[in-house]
């Protein structure tokens, strides 16, 4: 694992200081997933390429210096926490629905003493109410289609913020079918780029959806209405 880390963080124009703590990290979530489902991942130089690499290219893209990020449907922390672990001035919500994948990313917080991340259980259209368009970046590797990971982004962003969608490479048609929500929800997809994964030959790619106007009140709606008939 250290070696690809050695290889994979000066490719993305990161500093190694942050390996010790990304490493415990890996080897806490390989640890509880005997007892949890958090990853189908479990060699170590995988979690370290497909897991951690993979949530920190996102810095190599779009910054991500400092100011206040959401990961939506964060799981086991990616790619959250990784980003929260080398960027100590970003402040980031881990957002996810499932008690006890908050519970671990707690846990791994307090372990490695990062001290800006704030783990929260809820759902993303519920989370709205109480945080809407507040932050400078929402973030999603989510596995949800992307009209539907923007109507649960994108009301979290405020204007002049981001919404950054980690997708496999060949989504161009998912992301033609998401032009319709993007207009609606107050956005406009001002960049796509592809990416290899430092150490592999995995192709993935983000689609950044810039705020450029106020989301209309009436979104997001309840999950089970997007799923069903979305933007």
């Amino acid at each position: 694992m250290r070696q690809v880390l050695e290889a994979g963080l000066p490719a993305l124009g990161l500093d190694t200081a942050a390996i010790p703590a990304l490493e415990r990290f890996a080897e806490m979530l390989l640890q509880r997933n005997r007892v949890m489902n958090l990853t189908a991942i479990t060699e170590p130089r995988d979690v370290a390429a497909l897991h951690l690499l993979d949530s920190l290219a996102l810095i190599s893209l779009a910054g991500l210096e400092d100011g206040s990020a959401v990961d939506v449907g964060t799981g086991a922390g990616f790619p959250g926490l990784p980003l929260a672990i080398v960027r100590p001035r970003l402040q980031v919500t881990l957002l996810d629905s499932l008690g006890k994948r908050v519970g671990f990313l707690r846990e791994v917080c307090e372990t490695l003493g990062v001290t800006n991340a704030e783990c929260v259980q809820g759902r993303a259209e519920e989370f709205a109410a109480e945080r809407r368009e507040v932050y400078d970046w929402a973030v999603s590797r989510a596995v949800a289609a992307l009209p539907v990971l923007c109507e649960l982004c994108l009301p979290l962003v405020r204007v002049g913020g981001c919404f950054l969608a980690m997708k496999s490479s060949h989504t161009e048609a998912e992301i033609e079918q998401a032009g319709g929500a993007v207009r609606i929800l107050g956005g406009r997809i001002a960049w796509i780029r592809d990416y290899t994964i430092p150490t592999t030959e995995v192709v993935h790619r983000v689609v950044c959806v810039e705020k450029v106007a106020g989301t209309p009140k009436k979104y997001p709606r309840r999950f089970a209405q997007m799923k069903k008939t979305p933007l």
